[in-house]
């Protein structure tokens, strides 16, 4: 029987990486429904490629262009917003939803596929971020197969014993070693980091990624975010959870046990690795990656991130630490600002400065409810706003 796949994000780079590994195995998967924001013609093209039953767009009026671009003959149904966005990621039609639309957008859809106990691959890490306790429960009480495609906790997950429930302190493992890259900035000064453009941040040394992630990979807040999934995901502790800057991005991350052995998993930085991994779980398939040649990388470095420069990943360990709703103000500070900063209205090097006032401005509210929770963000993007208002031109 084909996996029935349903693509959250389908036109970002995990949506068109997810794509390609579901290209190469036609008799394995097959499109149930593909959504994206507002980029009509690269949705016209797939669905033209791929004939899903449905395609959601964000709004009604890229929803209209949509239908006009596939015309009259098409098979796709059309629909639009978060009420689509949900229908298509609990439609009994099918059986696997790869979560990969950026930010706290991603939550509901997220939310509405581990409900209805589908396999969810989850590359939204902010969905959990922003709901940790609440979203655990509800893969636990629905029964979903959560499976992590972030690289570094797809690679925790393939060192991890396969019998048992992947939490740390049993089975003999003593803590996880997250890997960085440590962003295009790694070696710049703090004056200079206050004069970087969004060119330059967008940039990485090693991964193709969207604009959003590229520049929270620069601040090392990706980590800070990879950081806090890393705890629900693997009910660990964030000092059980040691961040290794290891600029080459071939080791993805490293799981170390009692004994003294420490479990490594490397690949080339390609996101299709892990998201092939996750489509076939527990069997493998080809991804489309070329094979790792360890002779000409020749060798791997490793160094502490610099807390004092990149306080990013700081601020994502205490937003932890302090629990409830701080987690889901620290993101939605980290949006508003990574936005202002593309919008050239910010300094690169103010982005930590905008969220740590943001978390002091707002209490720490417990994260009982998810109407809780969307309303905190909806504060703390205010805030944040606010606070941007108020710097210095």
């Amino acid at each position: 029987m084909k996996r029935q796949v349903t693509i959250l994000g389908a036109t970002g780079s995990i949506g068109l990486s997810t794509l390609d590994v579901v290209r190469r195995h036609p008799d394995r998967f097959a499109l149930h429904a593909l959504t994206a924001n507002t980029n009509v013609d690269e949705m016209a093209r797939l669905c033209r490629e791929f004939r899903p039953r449905v395609a959601v767009m964000a709004d009604s009026r890229s929803a209209e262009a949509l239908v006009q671009a596939l015309g009259q003959n098409t098979e796709t149904e059309v629909l639009a917003g978060e009420q689509g966005l949900c229908q298509v990621a609990e439609a009994p039609d099918t059986d696997t939803v790869m979560a990969a639309i950026v930010g706290g957008a991603g939550l509901p859809p997220t939310l509405a596929a581990v409900r209805s106990g589908k396999r969810v691959l989850l590359a939204n890490k902010e969905a959990l971020v922003m709901s940790g306790q609440l979203f655990m429960d509800a893969v636990s009480e629905s029964g979903a197969e959560l499976l992590p495609i972030d690289s570094e906790h797809n690679a925790i997950f393939q060192c991890l014993p396969v019998a048992r429930n992947r939490d740390l302190g049993v089975d003999g493992v003593r803590r996880i070693l997250l890997t960085a890259s440590g962003g295009p900035f790694r070696n710049h000064t703090a004056e200079a980091l206050r004069t970087v453009s969004p060119a330059q941040a967008c940039k990485h040394p090693n991964w193709s990624m969207g604009q959003k992630i590229s520049v929270d990979s620069a601040t090392l807040m990706n980590k800070g975010l990879e950081l806090i999934e890393a705890c629900w995901l693997f009910n660990a502790r964030p000092e059980q959870v040691e961040v290794h800057v290891h600029p080459e991005s071939i080791i993805h991350s490293m799981v170390e046990y009692v004994d003294g052995s420490v479990l490594a998993q490397l690949g080339s930085p390609d996101m299709r690795t892990p998201i092939a991994n996750g489509l076939a779980w527990p069997e493998r398939i080809d991804a489309g990656v070329p094979p790792l040649d360890l002779f000409a990388i020749g060798r791997f470095h490793f160094e502490r991130p610099d807390l004092e420069r990149f306080p990013c990943l700081r601020l994502a360990a205490e937003a932890y630490r302090a629990g409830g709703t701080a987690p889901a103000v620290l993101n939605a500070a980290n949006e508003v600002a990574v936005a202002a900063f593309l919008d050239r209205a910010l300094c690169f090097a103010d982005i930590p400065a905008i969220i740590e006032r943001t978390l002091a401005e707002l209490p720490v509210l417990p994260a009982d409810s998810f109407d809780t929770i969307f309303a905190q963000d909806r504060a703390a993007r205010q805030v944040a706003r606010e606070q941007i208002a108020r710097l210095p031109v």
